[in-house]
């Protein structure tokens, strides 16, 4: 077995690989000044963005779900890796070779992680259905592309494939390529047959489906012969890497066009995402063999960057047919859990984007999408649609059929709007009438009559503020990955430094904080001065003080070199996973030092913090001194009474330089 990564291999890995390059694979992300980025967290859901990256120190932090750490810490989190399968993901991405400790390892890591080994296996699958596409069997396969206007370039930049009609033609080829047949079954590329595993897929053309970063994890296959009696598509099967319901095709391609231009189209076919990209429509994407779920959702608001400030679109596409109607209204009930705009895109001859390329080319791609209509207009003129409305029993059967669907919008002004369009649409030409229906049937669906999405406006911070959840709690509830935020979380939680509740708005421990924040990212500013002046039973917070105790460990800020290795040996040092975060956290978190220069700002809080340490000492003084008796132990009053006054001095002195005249 290969033994561990060296040290200066995991280091180099963290200053290659850029946090933000990294991060910004999986979400979009935005400036939130003073060099920090944010986004929408990907480790839980959130209207409103709490997630921060902070690239100059290396470090990402949710003030949701207080989800942090660097650079490897992400890649663990987000794949499920452990950390030597997330640094050699890195390292690979970053071109760089690891050395172990005993480096003898040959093919496959097969001591390696289940996940990073699946991995390998379709990495290889994929040039293998790549390369029999090419080869004389593959004809059928190119045939098909070609009729549907793809040429081999194009079959190349998606990875097409073709699986050949053996029963185990990928199974030997990964067996000659080290992988084990327990690991194929595992990845779905093969299934377990009487004399032993066999391929999955035989006979069909290919299309590869990627995660995010780039990684194929799971195969799309079509039906290519009459005589295969299996469905038209077949997907890869639920395994370790693929879970359909999160994935999204062409995701991987999309993603820089989707946060460019805020929109996303969803289409339903791989032929259809390949004739948009051709086309010029760039944000196109499709489920893989399942229908767009909650977990879709949550993948696209990410890419989107889905709030009310950055107001987006999603376009879904559809077939003009009964059947693409229906999938339309159906995306009706996921539209609202959208902060962007949603909007519907039909052909009304009925042709899917690639049929459309196809016949009518590119430009008619481009102009489908353009054509789109608001997905809650659409929804309420397909119920209209279906009604006789030159009759009045026609109109008012066709409002009895209109008036759920407008009552069913959540936010009330669109509501209202829409109600007005409704009498319009009908030709009742009575508002009140109509607005009374929908009112009627609004109330009994949301009780209140709705007050927009969720109880809230888009794109509003919900109550508690940075460290809160969506509930407004401050942070003490446990989240999907175990983490704790206070004193309060459930068992299993780190155990919180000891000491009395401290509160968090207290001036003073929002003063001592801002100078752990200076210790963490601008070391430089604070000098001997803190080392040498500032030690942790200054801090009033137990949680500060361990933070000040982890400094020292690593020699003080004035042993501090570049920021990212300065912050790296806190982390290191740090004693359990409270204060790792809290660094962490410190390490992200703006400097409130915008109205002053960062020199002055962080001589004021040394002053500050020594200032309230020195006031300490003194109530201790005087506190010594009303006890003793002048006239039975002069000798011992006198040096208090001299210490005192000293104290008094340095502490006027100290006001006089740090603070100003008071």
């Amino acid at each position: 077995m290969a033994g561990r990564i060296r040290n200066e291999d995991i280091a180099l890995v963290r200053e290659r690989s850029s946090i933000d390059a990294v991060i910004g694979e999986y979400l979009q992300l935005r400036s939130a000044g003073g060099g920090n980025l944010k986004g929408l967290c990907p480790f839980h859901d959130e209207k409103s963005p709490s997630f921060n990256v902070t690239p100059s120190r290396g470090l990402y932090y949710c003030f949701g779900c207080e989800a942090g750490g660097d650079v490897i810490k992400f890649v663990q989190e987000i794949d499920h890796l452990s950390f030597s399968e997330a640094v050699e993901r890195l390292a690979s991405q970053a071109g760089i070779r690891l050395r172990y400790e005993d480096d003898g390892r040959r093919g496959p890591r097969q001591d390696g992680g289940q996940r990073a080994r699946l991995l390998e296996a379709h990495k290889a699958a994929a040039e293998f259905y790549a390369e029999r596409l090419a080869a004389p069997e593959g004809e059928i396969a190119r045939r098909f592309l070609s009729e549907r206007g793809f040429e081999p370039a194009d079959a190349a930049r998606f990875g097409v494939g073709f699986a050949p009609r053996e029963w185990e033609g990928l199974v030997r080829h990964l067996r000659g390529r080290g992988f084990a047949d327990k690991d194929v079954v595992a990845g779905g590329l093969a299934k377990e047959g009487r004399r032993g595993p066999m391929d999955r897929f035989r006979g069909r053309l290919m299309w590869p489906i990627r995660d995010l970063g780039g990684e194929v994890i799971g195969f799309g296959a079509r039906r290519l012969f009459d005589d295969d009696d299996g469905p038209k598509y077949l997907n890869t099967p639920e395994t370790p890497l693929f879970h359909k319901g999160s994935v999204l095709y062409g995701a991987d391609l999309a993603k820089k066009a989707i946060a460019r231009r805020r929109q996303a189209v969803v289409v339903e076919g791989y032929t259809d995402v390949m004739a948009c990209h051709l086309a010029g429509v760039e944000t196109a994407i499709a489920t893989s063999g399942t229908a767009f779920g909650d977990d879709h959702i949550k993948v696209l608001r990410r890419l989107l960057m889905d709030q009310d400030e950055f107001r987006g679109e999603v376009i879904f596409t559809f077939d003009g047919d009964a059947a693409g109607q229906k999938a339309a209204l159906r995306a009706f009930d996921d539209e609202q859990k959208f902060v962007s705009q949603t909007f519907v895109a039909v052909q009304p001859d009925g042709l899917d984007p690639c049929d459309l390329r196809i016949r009518h080319g590119d430009a008619a791609v481009r102009d489908l999408v353009a054509s789109r209509v608001p997905l809650f207009e659409f929804a309420v003129r397909s119920a209209i649609e279906r009604h006789d409305l030159d009759t009045v029993e026609g109109r008012l059967a066709a409002l009895d059929a209109a008036a759920p669907v407008v009552a069913a919008i959540k936010d009330r002004s669109r509501r209202h709007m829409y109600a007005i369009n409704l009498d319009r649409w009908l030709g009742i030409m009575d508002e009140q009438f109509v607005l009374r229906r929908v009112r009627e049937l609004a109330v009994r669906r949301h009780g209140n009559g709705g007050n927009g999405r969720g109880g809230g406006r888009p794109g509003e911070p919900l109550p508690g503020g940075p460290g809160g959840d969506a509930n407004g709690r401050n942070g003490n509830a446990r989240d999907a990955h175990g983490r704790s935020g206070g004193p309060n979380a459930g068992p299993g939680a780190p155990a919180a430094p000891a000491g009395p509740a401290v509160d968090p708005n207290d001036p003073e421990v929002q003063r001592e904080r801002e100078l752990l924040k200076l210790a963490v990212q601008r070391p430089a500013l604070l000098g001997p001065g803190f080392d040498e002046e500032v030690l942790p039973e200054a801090f009033i917070a137990p949680q500060h003080a361990a933070v000040r105790t982890v400094i020292g460990s690593a020699g003080g800020v004035t042993a501090a070199g570049a920021v990212t290795e300065w912050v790296g040996a806190l982390l290191e040092l740090s004693p359990n996973d409270q204060v790792r975060d809290l660094i962490t956290m410190l390490g992200v978190e703006p400097v409130r030092s915008a109205a002053e220069s960062d020199d002055r700002y962080a001589a004021e809080l040394l002053a500050r913090i020594q200032e309230r340490q020195l006031t300490r000492m003194i109530a201790d003084a005087k506190s010594k001194l009303g006890r003793l008796n002048p006239a039975e132990n002069p000798e011992e009053y006198n040096r208090l009474f001299g210490d005192l006054v000293a104290l008094e001095q340095q502490r006027r002195v100290l006001r006089e330089r740090g603070l100003g005249a008071q």
